[in-house]
C-alpha cells in the first residue's frame, strides 16, 4: 500500500487471501492520517473488500474516510447486500 498526502492506495488483488494483511496496512494507514482509501491500482476484488471498507469505516469513527476509484461491480455488490450507504 502506498501512502501520499492523506491517500493510501491499495495495490495487488484484494481478494479473501490478501485481506487480512490489505487490513492491517489500512489500519497503520489511518492512525498516520490516512482519510482517502483509493482502488484504481487493485486487480481482482472479491466479497472480502467490503468488509475491509466496512472495518475501515468503524475504525475510522467520527473521522470522515473517502473511499475513490470503487469499481462499479464492487458497489453493485454492496447496493445488493444492502450497505453501500453505509459506504
Amino acid at each position: 500500500m502506498r501512502v501520499h498526502e492523506g491517500v493510501a492506495a491499495f495495490e495487488g488483488d484484494l481478494i479473501l487471501d490478501q485481506a487480512s494483511r490489505l487490513l492491517a496496512e489500512a489500519e497503520v494507514a489511518l492512525a498516520q492520517g490516512a482519510r482517502v482509501f483509493d482502488f484504481s491500482r487493485v486487480g481482482h476484488m472479491d466479497s472480502s473488500a467490503l468488509s475491509l471498507m466496512l472495518s475501515l469505516r468503524r475504525r475510522a469513527a467520527d473521522r470522515p474516510v473517502e473511499f475513490r476509484a470503487v469499481p462499479e461491480s464492487l458497489s453493485s455488490l454492496a447496493k445488493l447486500y444492502g450497505i453501500a450507504d453505509q459506504l
